[in-house]
């Protein structure tokens, strides 16, 4: 656009456009003439009634897009393209146009205040969808809100979270990437830079917009740029090769054919308009007679720009003069090129939709005749009206607007792919649909093409994905997607990638080595198929067995001198209850169940009292046998055979009252100990009572202590075979064990808490047996000898 000056002395110049004439704008100006002919030929839409028009360039200006518009409210003359005069003057009823999205902005503020529509082809801006601004807007192209929903979620649908963002410095541009970028936070994309430019702007800005790229780690660039500006971007990116791209294309730039030079963009991706077929508008772009051209100045300019000739000799120029033998079909350039018409569409629709409303305002249908008033004064307010309500399809293409002047929104997934000859070209790869339901909008038809023509998808990433087992902490100062991938914490797991979060497995649960499972935990308690259980229950069994001899040898000698004097009765009884003290332990081993735990703790403290009752039956005899021999002493006869039988009875009773009562009141129950091992569970018994537990080893205690201070008592009483001697050494060994039970019992974990009661109650029981009847067993069986009365009795020296 050239330069106006101002000296405020005289009538500023007019504004007009300089540069070369865009080609692709010509064939849209040209499609919109195109659908006014067929429609002033159409014994349809509008029978009898002829379209006018007038066309103008707005130079992709926005000053100049001002000033045409003021023409056209003002009724003022055409600037070309007269045809016949119309049957009324004044305003324009539409307006179609303008291609940009800031144009068209300036535009419908002016025509909106006098209620004229304006119906865009390409202004995608979302920012005209506002009614309370823009009222009499239209668009037969879908708004880039669309559009950017479809770019974000194509983004997050291959996987790409760490983009960068180019735009124009334009309402198209700072609108689209606005909602694209909001829609990209929604799907977790993060943006590491988002710049924008303009055409107009010192090359200095568009070389640091290039530099930024160049520099990013983001593999992705999403540009929502105008047609123009992409170019001016691409060449400056063009003079100094820069790390492969992949390019997102918003439908500005990714479908426009110009485009298509640039070959490092090979693999670019983006949403075009669908293409379309419109019958007989190749035929009508390319059959251009010279009358025509001459007699637009829009066309003359096209006709010596396409073949560098003149239509009529001026001087000062060099260039030669047509001849004629111009021929328009050999031409190569985006005018002539009718491969895709997309946009073009676009223009085609938007005629007929004003076209119908116009229709709707004048024509009704009359005993199945539709009857038009060509002579009824439209008023643009009518055609607003009916605008609004247009919907009919052409070509195959519906056209329809919804309540914010927004036709239904469907796009081609186009890919720039290279074909056989190294040429690129478009491929259409799938379509978006936005009146589809969620997560069905997207449709891919074939295989794609990325950046350098690589057939694997490129990664996008500012951190690597976190396997399930790890969590995502951000890196500080940087956005959500830059993070460190760290292992989850003992016993949480995530089996998801990049979570966020770790969490802890259930209650009986433990995670796996690689913490993305969470297993079940192995049951564990003392059984009988491992070692440990194993040793235990073979000393047990052994010990029993012990008994059982030991009992053996003194019922095959019942009658010798050393079993008759140490009280045969008790002696056997307390065999008997060793034998069920090294029986009881095999209670413990084994999966804990409730009768289990209710019987090892009553079992062991009742067959532990009633040998310590035995044992302290012993030991009172020796001492009231000695004491016996005194002179007029008696005492024997206060503790015979019934005084120690109902001894050692009441004693037992005492501890099956206390272990009656802990098993009423408050019983031993199994449970999983999930606390002491936080991989596995052990399976124990609770004590139910603690106060039950530690009275029936407390009762135990007593009775050993006082066993063992009489046995201390009667040690050094005379007599060559003195039993008290040997129960002081059981006594002190039953209570040593049984004094560092306490501290191993209650720091032992798991099953080894079990074991420790079982190895004292085979130490205790093995004490037991083989200090007080080991030594009457080796002189029974290997020193009859020493088995008489005369030697029990002899003194000792």
């Amino acid at each position: 656009m050239h330069t106006v000056k101002h000296n405020y002395t005289t009538l500023p110049e007019s504004i007009r456009c300089t540069g070369r004439i865009r080609h692709r704008e010509l064939r849209f100006s040209r499609a919109m003439v195109f659908a006014i002919n067929e429609i002033n030929n159409s014994s349809e839409l509008l029978p009898g009634i002829t379209l006018g028009y007038q066309i103008h360039d707005s130079c992709a200006s926005v000053p100049v897009a001002v000033q045409v518009t003021f023409q056209l409210i003002n009724g003022l003359h055409p600037l070309f393209d007269t045809g016949e005069k119309c049957s009324q003057s004044g305003i324009v009823t539409a307006v179609v146009g303008e291609s940009g999205s800031t144009p068209s902005i300036s535009m419908s503020r002016i025509v909106g205040s006098f209620g004229i529509p304006q119906v865009s082809h390409f202004a995608t801006c979302a920012c005209l969808s506002d009614k309370q601004q823009y009222p009499t807007f239209f668009r037969t192209i879908p708004s880039d809100q669309f559009q950017a929903d479809a770019l974000a979620k194509l983004v997050k649908h291959f996987g790409w979270t760490w983009i960068g963002a180019v735009r124009s410095d334009s309402d198209y541009g700072n609108n689209g990437m606005a909602s694209f970028l909001r829609a990209a936070r929604k799907e977790g994309i993060c943006v590491e830079y988002s710049e924008s430019f303009y055409r107009t702007q010192p090359h200095s800005r568009i070389q640091r917009v290039a530099d930024v790229i160049r520099r990013s780690t983001a593999m992705v660039v999403v540009a929502f740029v105008a047609s123009g500006d992409m170019t001016i971007l691409l060449e400056e990116l063009a003079r100094k090769p820069s790390p492969p791209r992949q390019w997102i294309g918003s439908e500005a730039w990714v479908t426009d054919p110009e485009m298509l030079r640039f070959t490092f963009c090979e693999g670019t991706i983006g949403f075009g308009i669908q293409r379309s077929v419109i019958p007989g508008l190749r035929d009508f772009l390319l059959d251009l007679s010279p009358a025509e051209v001459a007699g637009s100045s829009v066309l003359t300019e096209f006709w010596e720009d396409a073949f560098n000739c003149q239509l009529e000799k001026r001087a000062g120029t060099g260039e030669s003069v047509c001849d004629g033998t111009e021929d328009i079909q050999n031409l190569q350039n985006l005018y002539t090129d009718t491969s895709e018409f997309r946009i073009t569409n676009m223009v085609y629709k938007a005629v007929y939709a004003i076209a119908h409303a116009i229709h709707n305002v004048v024509c009704q249908e009359r005993n199945s005749t539709i009857q038009c008033d060509r002579y009824i004064k439209t008023e643009p307010v009518q055609v607003l009206g009916q605008l609004k309500r247009v919907n009919f399809t052409r070509n195959g293409y519906q056209v329809s607007f919804d309540a914010n002047g927004d036709p239904l929104a469907r796009y081609e997934l186009v890919n720039w792919q290279r074909n056989e000859n190294g040429d690129i070209y478009f491929v259409t790869v799938g379509h978006y649909d936005a009146s589809l339901p969620a997560g069905h909008e997207f449709h891919m038809s074939r295989n794609l093409t990325w950046a350098k023509g690589s057939t694997q998808v490129p990664v996008s990433v500012c951190s690597e994905s976190c396997p399930p087992g790890t969590r995502k902490v951000l890196q500080k100062g940087k956005p959500i997607c830059c993070y460190d991938c760290i292992p989850c914490a003992e016993g949480e797991f995530s089996n998801i990638t990049d979570s966020s979060d770790c969490f802890p497995c259930p209650g009986e649960f433990w995670p796996n080595a690689e913490r993305n499972l969470c297993l079940r935990k192995p049951v564990e308690f003392l059984s009988f198929h491992e070692v440990l259980g194993i040793i235990l229950a073979t000393f047990s069994v052994g010990g029993a067995c012990l008994a059982i001899v030991t009992a053996t040898v003194f019922f095959r000698h019942r009658a010798s001198a050393i079993v008759r004097a140490n009280n045969s009765e008790l002696s056997f009884l307390l065999l008997f209850s060793l034998t069920l003290c090294f029986l009881c332990s095999l209670t413990f081993i084994g999966r804990p169940s409730e009768l289990s735990c209710m019987l090892r703790h009553t079992a062991f403290g009742i067959t532990f009292v009633l040998c310590i009752s035995c044992v302290l039956g012993k030991t009172i005899v020796v001492l009231m046998a000695f004491r016996a021999t005194l002179p007029g002493s008696n005492v024997m006869k206060w503790f015979g055979p019934a005084q120690q039988r109902m001894t050692v009875v009441f004693f037992t009773f005492v501890q099956a009252l206390i272990c009656t009562l802990w098993l009423v009141l408050k019983p031993p129950f199994p449970i999983k100990n999930l606390t002491t091992y936080k991989e596995r569970i052990i399976l124990e018994c609770a004590l139910g009572s603690a106060i039950g537990f530690w009275a029936v080893l407390g009762y135990i205690g007593l009775l050993a202590v006082l066993c063992f201070v009489l046995a201390v008592l009667a040690r050094k009483l005379p007599d060559n075979f003195n039993e008290a001697k040997l129960i002081t050494f059981s006594m002190l060994i039953f209570c040593a064990v049984w004094i560092t039970f306490i501290p191993a019992y209650v720091s032992s974990p798991g099953k080894f808490t079990v074991a420790v009661e079982i190895f004292a109650i085979l130490a205790s029981s093995f004490g037991l047996i083989l200090c007080i009847f080991a030594p009457k067993c080796f002189i029974i069986l290997f020193r009859p000898e020493k088995n008489t009365k005369k030697h029990l009795m002899s003194k000792n020296s």
